[in-house]
């Protein structure tokens, strides 16, 4: 650091950067980004390792900003650290529309923004996700190619969510020691103080939770780079509460609610410049200030070319193996026991439960996708997601199994961590109805473009004797209305196998695969699921044409083939459509979509879910043969004749059409 250039006047740097971009741009949260300002200039300028001529470095340390609505600090730093996604004009224009500096921060990594967070308690859950992504592929690769940090940045909001506690105690529990927490301890919420919702004793309750805890002054730089250095010795995680001064220097604003969300106020930014020592105009800053800034952000690159010289000298297959993870590429033949399973499949033609028949595609895929990783919400065993390896556990992270517990939420959003660190691929598994738990985290996986699979079992009420709180009516059409978000319903062995394929061949998207514990017939005739929805079974021979299209999914596939015949017996010809995905299906051209649905034929909808989203598919004159309350605690036979889901109410509502 240059002698002339001072810790303050780098944080200050970052603090009026911050603080002028939200002024300029009449909105934003600058109060966190003034109080904040010296704890992160400590972390970037003189620990955090990443080089800003390669922003995507594999072994560069993580950073997370789980406090969103702080972005416009993360693009100061980055922007003052030299990234050239960065640039000045994206400062200018933060939060405009077709900028790189939105309101919250966006999974950029070309920009070094590591995820999506804004919504509180996700980072710190993706943090835990990334941290663990660490340690994983360090069993693999060694100390010499996978060796970094995760750090995350939360503030009283971040830790209120309950996500964060989820997350927290798993993390101690694995003492994942590479994962480093700095808490803005500011005491403030949009609303006042946080004393008005909570007492809780913080550091008591994450050192219960087997982390290593340490408070400082979060404006004393020397104390705040004390606590990173010890907290990057200990054998847990670190949490550090960095006691801070929100909205720092603001004459009548510095620490209440008010410097919280919304521009300053010139006189208020006067103010502050004038208390920090801050003389400069808005976005001047001093050259010797920029280049001691530029200066920390060049330490990285040497580290940076030695790695790639370890990288380039590891054997050819663990190099190229290790490059195939990171860039999402699945290895050549890495179907082909998928493929052979298929085909003993289509020969053998078994009766059996898609539960699983995923699990033997999981199986059958696992040494040919060594990417994959596994986790589960305390049902591994109940929903098939076990895989052939062992389970992870504290300071033992050689396997390919991860056990949540019953924490759904920060499974999805540790799922996250995973595919935005790079090199895994994560599938997780639960219960259909257990989905709405994960909602928000799967809510980011989507928008961020993600690889993650979804299992979701017990998907119907034919769950049975469990009831109505176990038996998804609603899940299935709220899951359809995520964006980019691949929804797939299969309805026996062959068509599992297929939708586990797609799942993992898009790569830039997240994929929900819909599992039975109900016993199923294999369909006949070819498998299609690539295009979403296809042909089971044509009308009967003889007729000119089809009168009635039956389409469904899942397990209500049957009961449309079973209607067909009965139909077919009163001379009636029907046509059975299988429809594993919707998304896929309106991804084809209209000519496809015509010959699958028909012009002209009585079109009639069957699944045991809601029926929201189906008059897409069967037009104001179609049926649907759905439910349209919740289930009852009952014998799956029973329920399904209870509530109408039978070959005789799909007969009757294609007949009162005709």
């Amino acid at each position: 650091m240059d002698n002339a250039v001072t810790q303050r006047d780098l944080a200050n740097a970052v603090r009026f950067l911050a603080v002028d971009a939200i002024e300029r741009a009449g909105s934003g949260h600058p109060g966190m980004c003034m109080g904040i300002a010296d704890a992160a200039t400590v972390l970037f300028t003189r620990f955090l390792k990443f080089d800003p001529s390669d922003p995507r470095w594999p072994d560069r340390d993580r950073f997370v900003l789980s406090a969103g609505h702080g972005s416009t600090l993360l693009y100061a730093l980055l922007h003052l650290s030299g990234y050239e996604k960065l640039t000045r004009e994206e400062i200018l224009n933060l939060r405009r529309l077709g900028s790189r500096t939105p309101g919250h921060p966006e999974y950029d990594p070309e920009a070094a923004v590591e995820t999506t967070t804004g919504l509180l308690g996700q980072g710190i859950a993706n943090a835990v996700g990334m941290a663990l992504a660490e340690r994983l592929l360090n069993a693999r690769f060694g100390d010499a190619i996978v060796d970094h940090y995760t750090y995350v940045l939360v503030g009283d909001g971040c830790l209120m969510e309950g996500v964060s506690y989820e997350s927290a105690a798993l993390a101690g529990h694995l003492r994942l020691r590479k994962l480093v927490a700095l808490w803005d301890d500011n005491g403030i919420t949009v609303d006042g103080g946080t004393d008005l919702a909570t007492s809780e004793d913080q550091l008591a309750r994450f050192e219960a939770a087997g982390w290593d805890v340490q408070t400082v002054d979060g404006h004393d730089a020397e104390a705040v780079a004390a606590a990173i250095a010890r907290a990057r010795q200990s054998e847990q995680p670190s949490f550090i509460a960095c006691r801070t001064t929100i909205g720092i220097g603001a004459p009548t604003k510095a620490g209440t609610h008010k410097a919280h969300g919304g521009a300053l106020g010139a006189n208020e930014i006067a103010g502050a410049r004038e208390a920090l020592g801050w003389p400069y105009p808005p976005f001047e800053i001093p050259e010797d200030i920029v280049a001691t800034w530029r200066e920390a952000g060049e330490k990285g690159r040497k580290a940076r070319e030695e790695w790639d010289r370890r990288l380039a000298a590891l054997p050819e297959s663990e190099k190229e193996s290790f490059d195939r993870g990171l860039h999402g590429e699945l290895a050549s033949g890495w179907n082909g026991p998928l493929d052979e399973l298929v085909a003993n499949w289509l020969a053998e033609r078994p009766t059996m439960a898609t539960v699983p028949a995923s699990a033997s595609v999981i199986a059958a895929i696992s040494e040919g996708v060594p990417q994959l990783v596994g986790a589960a919400a305390d049902v591994a065993s109940l929903t098939g997601a076990d895989m052939p390896s062992k389970v992870v556990s504290p300071n033992s992270f050689g396997g390919r199994n991860l056990r949540f517990g019953v924490r759904e939420h920060s499974m999805a959003s540790a799922m996250n961590g995973l595919a935005c660190h790079g090199g895994l691929i994560p599938f997780g598994a639960t219960y259909l109805v257990f989905s709405d738990y994960l909602r928000p985290a799967l809510r980011m996986t989507a928008m961020m473009g993600l690889r993650t699979i979804y299992i979701l079992t017990d998907d119907s009420i034919a769950v049975g004797e469990n009831g109505p709180t176990h038996q998804p009516v609603e899940q299935l059409a709220s899951l359809r209305a995520v964006p980019n978000l691949h929804v797939f319903r299969p309805a026996d062995a062959v068509e599992t196998a297929q939708c586990w394929r797609l799942a993992l061949e898009r790569p830039d998207g997240p994929s929900a695969i819909l599992l039975t514990k109900s016993e199923l017939p294999p369909l006949p005739g070819d498998h299609d699921c690539a295009r979403g929805a296809y042909v089971v079974a044509e009308f009967w021979e003889g007729s000119a044409d089809r009168r009635a299209v039956l389409m469904a999914t899942g397990s209500e596939v049957q009961i449309a083939l079973e209607a067909r015949q009965r139909l077919a017996a009163e001379g009636i010809p029907a046509a059975v459509v299988s429809v594993p995905c919707w998304e896929l299906f309106w991804q084809q051209d209209r000519d496809y979509r015509d010959r699958i649905l028909g012009r002209g034929a009585v079109r009639v909808a069957i699944e045991a879910g809601c029926g929201l989203g189906w008059e897409r598919f069967v037009g104001e004159d179609g049926g649907i043969v759905c439910l349209s309350s919740f289930g009852a605690s009952g014998s799956a036979a029973d329920l399904y004749r209870h509530f109408g889901l039978t070959p005789e109410a799909v007969v009757k509502a294609v007949k009162t059409r005709l």
